[in-house]
């Protein structure tokens, strides 16, 4: 994912609300949410060059998802798949506090990432950069390519548009809605992660439309209070228009 925004433990009604769009170039393949059947239990996209996926959750109530941290001179070629960490993060039968020293631990094996783990009682954001993990207080928390809560410009629009959302819940079209402003930041509040200004600009919008790179997917997941989970995956062409939906419900194990 590059744009996450989530409630946890906001809503009387829904413990966990997620919203995230995932931004890659439109080349690389990929598989539709689905339930994996050599992984029993995991509900995900699949990376078909890596292997692994982005965000997903599991018939045990674990949701975990992942983005890239954006630092171009921090990148290897002989680093592992960060894809798998979400999936090990999900199937994990391990605290989310108790993984996530684990996985800080073996960070270094890894392009720079953050981590998001929630076991259904605590919500862990893990930091390979700083070497930090964080259980998440009550409230609207968002994450992009740098930390936790970085006030860019479409983390605060991502914010701001999830907390108006959840006063028409569960509206999955309206939370779908609340990343989808393709509108990019003005110049003086664009951050510098080491790629040029066009690309800053570009990448600045909630949704991203780019030379082959774009908004690929936006995903919903709510969990109620009563154990019920909805996950919606809004798939998008290279223009943006619809190009299919996954739509799944279950009660947790």
């Amino acid at each position: 994912m590059c744009l996450i925004a989530l409630a946890w433990q906001h809503h009387p009604d829904y413990p966990l609300v997620v919203v995230a769009n995932r931004d890659e170039f439109f080349e690389r393949p990929a598989a539709p949410a689905g339930w994996w059947p050599e992984t029993p239990g995991l509900l995900a996209g699949r990376d078909l060059r890596g292997g692994g996926t982005w965000l997903g959750v599991g018939r045990n109530g674990r949701f975990a998802a992942l983005t890239n941290y954006r630092d171009p001179a921090r990148l290897r070629n002989d680093a592992r798949s960060r894809g798998d960490l979400v999936v090990r993060s999900v199937m994990s039968a391990s605290a989310a506090t108790t993984l996530s020293e684990q996985i800080l631990a073996e960070r270094s094996a890894y392009n720079p990432f953050n981590l998001l783990i929630c076991d259904g009682d605590a919500l862990v954001a893990i930091e390979s950069v700083t070497g930090r993990s964080q259980r998440l207080a009550p409230g609207i928390h968002t994450l992009s390519n740098q930390l936790l809560d970085t006030p860019w410009p479409k983390a605060i629009a991502a914010r701001r548009g999830l907390g108006e959302a959840l006063h028409g819940m569960p509206d999955i079209d309206r939370l779908i809605e609340v990343l989808r402003s393709d509108r990019p930041a003005a110049d003086a509040d664009l951050p510098a992660t080491g790629v040029p200004l066009a690309w800053e600009r570009m990448l600045s919008s909630c949704f991203i439309r780019a030379p082959g790179y774009g908004t690929r997917c936006t995903t919903v997941v709510l969990r109620s209070s009563s154990g019920q989970v909805h996950f919606v995956e809004a798939r998008w062409q290279q223009a943006g228009q619809p190009d299919g939906r996954t739509d799944l419900r279950f009660t947790i194990a």
